[in-house]
């Protein structure tokens, strides 16, 4: 059994970052993101009902990612969400342009609505940010420290809209305030498809032990599953009445209600010991725990500059994600859309060193 490692025994594992990002340690969002209530409860509530996006559902259905390595594809994703909120500007701001490289392949025909998808699509990005933007602070107000203040709401979402700005959204379609995200939520209602692939993919991850290490030990995962379970129905506790029946998903107010104490409880330990919760980090995603650590551990990084995005994207010599890589994206759509062949793997293989490993035995290798 690993011993308990005092503070600074801990930060002597961990590189500082080179600035503070974009956010830095008086923002609220690195309080809320870097509550143990974001590490699988939010995290996994917004991956699921982005799937009612058709076109992002296409989009995942079709590349087939999810669902033949899940695991890294978890830890890939929190990694990228955790340059966002934590990492150095620079580093962040080349694992945005390469993902536009990457989502340049998730091109194709979307079989629910009969119109094609495009991964680099400002609105679906939209849509993926806000899941994940609220879906972050609802489980961080349900099971963990509860309501922020008005300052600190109206702080939160002014964050959203500036992160917002290394994907290829427009910001000024960007909510700023709760209500305005929530009435984006309904807008999007129409939009919206309980498809089967979508139900299927939802079902598929809920679950969420597939995003458990694929060689972690048959005890392990035995052990782990009276947690699994609870943790769950937490996220499904989440969902509002109509994402519940799109999903096709059944559970009593009775059970919402009965999980909540346990559920506050478990992260309240997490978040009681760095020892626990670090540990945990490296166990569901060690590929995020690089980028989050020096922020959780209060590692000072080489220099306490907070840039803004385009400030940033200007100054390290990086397009605006909606204007780049043009030429990538137009090759991807001449071989889909008019060559009828499958997308190349541009910008995947480069995607490892800043995104994190494909393949599970070398998902703790990225710095």
């Amino acid at each position: 059994m690993l011993g308990i490692k005092t503070r600074k025994q801990l930060m002597a594992q961990y590189e500082p970052m080179a600035d503070y990002g974009f956010l830095g340690p008086d923002s609220v969002s690195w309080k809320v993101w870097g509550h143990p209530t974001a590490y699988v409860l939010g995290f996994v509530r917004a991956v699921t009902i982005e799937h009612f996006d058709p076109n992002l559902a296409a989009a995942v259905i079709q590349s087939g990612g999810v669902k033949y390595r899940p695991a890294t594809r978890y830890g890939r994703t929190l990694r990228y969400f955790g340059l966002q909120l934590f990492g150095g500007a620079e580093q962040t701001c080349k694992a945005a342009d390469v993902l536009v490289k990457v989502h340049s392949k998730a091109i194709g025909h979307d079989p629910v609505t009969g119109g094609t998808y495009d991964a680099n699509d400002g609105g679906s990005q939209l849509w993926i940010h806000m899941t994940a933007w609220h879906s972050i602070l609802k489980c961080y107000e349900m099971f963990g420290p509860g309501r922020l203040t008005e300052a600190e709401e109206n702080q939160f979402w002014a964050e959203c809209r500036e992160v917002a700005k290394l994907q290829t959204i427009d910001p000024d379609l960007v909510p700023t305030s709760r209500e305005g995200c929530l009435q984006f939520f309904e807008e999007w209602r129409p939009r919206l498809a309980a498809s089967e692939g979508a139900q299927d993919m939802i079902k598929f991850i809920l679950p969420i032990d597939v995003a458990l290490p694929v060689d972690a030990p048959a005890w392990q995962k035995a052990a782990l599953k009276p947690v699994i379970i609870l943790l769950t129905k937490a996220v499904i506790s989440t969902y509002p009445k109509y994402m519940r029946d799109m999903a096709g998903i059944r559970q009593s107010r009775i059970t919402d209600a009965a999980v909540r104490l346990p559920v506050k409880a478990i992260h309240s330990l997490l978040f009681s010991s760095l020892n626990i919760r670090l540990t945990f980090m490296n166990f569901i995603a060690p590929q995020a725990v690089p980028v989050a650590a020096p922020a959780i551990l209060g590692i000072p990084p080489l220099s306490d500059k907070i840039w803004e995005v385009r400030e940033a994207q200007a100054h390290f010599g990086f397009d605006i994600p909606s204007e780049a890589h043009k030429d990538i994206r137009a090759k991807q759509r001449d071989r889909v859309f008019v060559k009828g062949e499958k997308p190349s793997d541009d910008g995947l293989e480069e995607s490892q060193a800043h995104i994190g490993a494909l393949d599970p035995k070398n998902a703790a290798q990225v710095g």
